[in-house]
């Protein structure tokens, strides 16, 4: 591109020398006045034509000195920045604090101050988000427990029915079949029949003493002797 703009700029050179040279051709068969003239303004083409020849292709040396040099000062900028930089961290930090007057210290406190509140905000924040998911998690388990609670009852109530039926069944069953009991009962055995040989019934005197046991016993002896 840059090639191209300056044969373009070669080629516009030349052709202006050459209407310049026409013109002084045509100037010389006119008057002396207007030779004059045109030769003062061929004179000033001329010498604008060679200050942009001069413009056009002279070396850039002074543009890419200037360009170093403007890089040059932006890294300096650049550099007095991050130095600046790291002396407010140490600063904030609470080091090299020697070399700095009242003024500076009560802005390096305002500024510790404002730091500080906006810790302080931020962290009340989070705690707020934090308190809020755990009343959400606090409703969800709530919500769970109530469906656990009716589940359970509802298991609960189903049980008892059943315990109901089973009951209800074993009645019917019992009263369609009578258990017998398999000992007699303990009133009976004063009617079972008592063997007695060869003795009379002994019936006691009122007011005697003597056991029933022994009676017995004496009407037995009694009859086996006889």
């Amino acid at each position: 591109m840059v090639c191209l703009r300056k044969l373009m700029s070669f080629l516009f050179f030349v052709m202006l020398r050459l209407l310049l040279s026409s013109s002084l051709v045509v100037a010389s068969s006119t008057s002396l006045a207007v030779q004059g003239r045109e030769y003062i303004s061929v004179c000033i083409m001329s010498k604008t034509l060679e200050r942009y020849q001069r413009c056009c292709f002279t070396p850039q040396d002074n543009s890419l000195e200037r360009e170093t040099q403007n890089w040059y000062q932006e890294v300096t900028k650049l550099k007095a920045k991050y130095e600046t930089l790291q002396r407010t961290q140490r600063h904030l930090l609470g080091e090299d604090l020697g070399p700095l007057n009242v003024k500076e210290l009560q802005n390096l406190e305002k500024q510790l101050e404002g730091a500080l509140a906006l810790a302080r905000q931020r962290k009340t924040q989070i705690m707020i988000e934090q308190m809020e998911d755990l009343r959400k998690k606090e409703r969800e388990l709530g919500d769970l427990n109530k469906q656990l609670k009716i589940k359970l009852e509802a298991e609960g109530q189903n049980l008892k029915t059943i315990q109901g039926l089973w009951s209800s069944g074993a009645v019917a069953e019992t009263s369609n079949f009578p258990l017998h009991p398999s000992h007699p009962h303990p009133m009976d055995c004063d009617h079972e029949p008592v063997l007695q040989i060869g003795y009379h019934n002994f019936v006691q005197a009122e007011g005697s003493s003597v056991p029933k046991s022994m009676a017995g016993e004496t009407n037995f002896i009694h009859g086996w002797v006889i």
